[in-house]
């Protein structure tokens, strides 16, 4: 059965490179990034202009497809709005495939100082104008405020799977990641982490 892999977490986190490793190491799989969909839509780098509702149905459109085809999907995505979620889990259902959450997390105080520095450290246009949007929309208190709301996600979803996420530690958490798509038992699934 096909599945549709719902990789949550923060701004920064590392989403994006473990859904690439993830596609890299499994022949087949869509690494459907939004932000990549995003840089395809004219007039993404105008702060003024808003490129979402030209760029969720691509993105519904190409899990559609793909999942229909046999094949699986990650989905990268920081989401915190359960129906927002739950509206993959059902386009999912809806082709016969699977669901399955994950949700990377580190401490706040951590997850924030990533974000920053993958801003400070990256010449890529999307990452600098998602910070420069960010910090239109409050800065490290908007940050804060994503965090506390993946945090209210993951109460809110027993289904999801929490998988720590230390800087640097790529291989470590991409092991992790694996077993969590396998269904591995010793993963926590819902609830809080301890005190991040």
């Amino acid at each position: 059965m096909a599945r549709l892999v719902h990789l949550n977490g923060p701004p920064g986190i590392g989403k994006s490179t473990l859904a690439a490793l993830h596609a890299d190491r499994n022949p087949g799989v869509l690494n459907l990034d939004v932000d990549a969909l995003h840089r395809l839509v004219g007039g993404w780098r105008d702060e003024g202009t808003d490129t979402w509702p030209v760029v969720w149905p691509l993105v519904r459109a190409m899990a559609a497809t793909h999942l229909a085809g046999g094949r699986d999907v990650v989905l990268p995505q920081y989401l915190a709005r359960v129906d927002e979620i739950t509206a993959f889990e059902d386009l999912a259902r809806g082709h016969g495939a699977g669901f399955r959450e994950v949700v990377l997390l580190d401490d706040r105080a951590a997850s924030a100082e990533r974000f920053e520095r993958r801003a400070r450290d990256s010449d890529d246009p999307w990452v600098r104008h998602h910070h420069r949007l960010l910090g239109l929309r409050g800065g490290q208190a908007a940050l804060g405020a994503m965090y506390d709301d993946l945090l209210e996600v993951v109460r809110l979803r027993p289904s999801a799977v929490v998988v720590r996420s230390a800087a640097g530690a790529v291989e470590e958490t991409y092991r992790l990641l694996a077993d969590a798509m396998r269904g591995a038992p010793g993963h926590r699934t819902g609830g809080v982490l301890n005190a991040p």
